[in-house]
């Protein structure tokens, strides 16, 4: 059990921030664990085909993400500094790594080391711009096609509990965040397995909160870095990512709503937009755009501008009409 102590300060300081780099490391260990990693049964397979075609070679990077994963290099996940990095500041960031560090970082690794997490530690400068070249050629095959996708359920996410913490203060921030999470007197308990540490935020610093899509089912946190803390996990609706279709729509919702409405609240747990919910839904754009209107001025969804589109997202209190039309 990991417990880390808020004082007022550190809980004024919390934010939110996403990163390209935990989503590397993160579906690196879904590639290599699938099982354990069904939500992502889709992706996986699909990028293993791609990776395999484009023939991308990442054999030190998925060496630095052991399977069971109780530790990954601090160098390789750090916090975000911003609230949207890019991979290319991220990765400017992991070059910048100090060859003390590096070594230190990998030292915690088990042993025996592959060759490469071997020569890594040797030779930290060249076996850096290798893992870099690997990390990038990744990334562009693997994540980059899906990042607007997964970038719009991570600002879902963020919209979600930013209303959370609105409604109720830090207790309703951290309610349902993880199945390892809980909060009770100022403190963020986090059921780590075979791990216990008390960490007192007390420097005022806080904590970074990083919505990961394939860090589900698990939770990770960096809770002794050099600037602030940090508390990656999966965020709400991750399970329909990679489905067109959606969540079925309760007979109950549809009687109260009407089926059309029902049917484009079950889709708008992730932001989408009008056009992407006429393709998928079969409607005209619209009539998708009066029923969402509709809905706004009723509260069930707000709005937001990303670019140059406009998302759709339903708010919480279409969440409890959606768990209260439920079977059971």
């Amino acid at each position: 059990m990991l417990k880390l102590e808020f004082s007022a300060q550190d809980m004024a300081q919390t934010r939110f921030a996403r990163s390209p780099l935990w989503e590397v490391v993160t579906s690196v260990q879904a590639l290599k664990e699938p099982k354990r990693h069904v939500l992502h049964a889709t992706w996986s397979r699909s990028a293993g085909r791609e990776l395999k075609a484009a023939g991308v070679e990442f054999a030190l990077l998925s060496a630095l993400v052991p399977i069971p994963s109780f530790y990954v290099p601090d160098f390789l996940t750090p916090v975000p500094h911003t609230a949207a990095p890019s991979i290319e500041e991220e990765l400017a960031g992991v070059a910048a790594t100090p060859p003390a560090v590096l070594r230190a970082d990998v030292e915690r690794l088990p042993q025996p080391w592959h060759p490469f997490v071997t020569a890594l530690h040797r030779h930290p400068e060249a076996g850096l711009k290798r893992l870099i070249t690997e990390i990038q050629d990744y990334w562009r095959v693997a994540l980059l096609p899906h990042w607007p996708r997964i970038t719009r359920l991570l600002d879902g996410e963020v919209l979600h509990r930013s209303w959370a913490l609105a409604q109720g203060g830090a207790a309703a921030l951290f309610q349902g965040l993880h199945a390892q999470v809980s909060w009770e007197h100022a403190t963020l308990r986090v059921a780590h397995p075979a791990y216990e540490a008390t960490r007192v935020l007390d420097t005022g610093r806080g904590l970074v909160l990083v919505p990961s899509v394939f860090v589900w089912p698990g939770v990770f946190t960096q809770s002794n870095p050099p600037g602030q803390a940090g508390l990656v996990y999966p965020p709400r609706a991750v399970g329909e990512l990679w489905s067109r279709s959606g969540q079925p729509v309760a007979s109950a919702l549809t009687r109260v709503i009407g089926r059309s409405r029902a049917r484009l609240l079950t889709q708008l747990a992730v932001p989408t937009s009008t056009f992407e919910l006429a393709d998928r839904l079969g409607m005209s754009a619209p009539n998708v755009s009066h029923h969402l209107t509709v809905l706004r001025e009723a509260g069930l969804v707000t709005a937001y501008r990303a670019g140059h589109s406009v998302l759709y997202l339903r708010t919480p209190a279409a969440d409890t009409l959606i768990a209260a039309g439920e079977p059971g």
